[in-house]
């Protein structure tokens, strides 16, 4: 039984910096992967960052430079580093996991998901 817990969300000004964590339990899949997704009010789900099981990491436009994904095995812990944050990075951030990856950008990939935290830049 595959399980997400996500923690870390919050309140931030506008520069700052945050660290979303996602404790993943009963995932066993070394062809899947991870990724953070996000939801503003009004707005689709959209994909923030992904990784694969090799560490391999990717970034959408609006983030690269400013978010970094991250993994710890030992711990089985899955971050988001998020710094310069921005007004319009406010939503409610999910993490999910993929036992494919058939297409590490597209929520319909992701099989399993936390149940959301919030993080909110003004």
């Amino acid at each position: 039984h595959v399980q997400l817990v996500e923690s870390g969300g919050g309140s931030v000004q506008a520069g700052g910096s945050m660290r979303l964590s996602c404790v993943v339990s009963g995932y066993t899949y070394p062809r899947g992967c991870l990724g953070w997704f996000r939801q503003a009010p009004g707005k689709e789900r959209e994909g923030v960052a992904n990784i694969l099981e090799d560490g391999e990491e990717d970034y959408a436009s609006p983030v690269e430079g400013r978010f970094t994904i991250s993994k710890d095995n030992a711990d089985n812990t899955l971050y988001l580093h998020m710094s310069s944050l921005e007004p319009k990075d406010t939503a409610m951030y999910y993490c999910a996991a993929s036992t494919d990856c058939r297409d590490r950008w597209s929520s319909d990939s992701y099989q399993y998901w936390g149940q959301g935290t919030q993080v909110t830049v003004s």
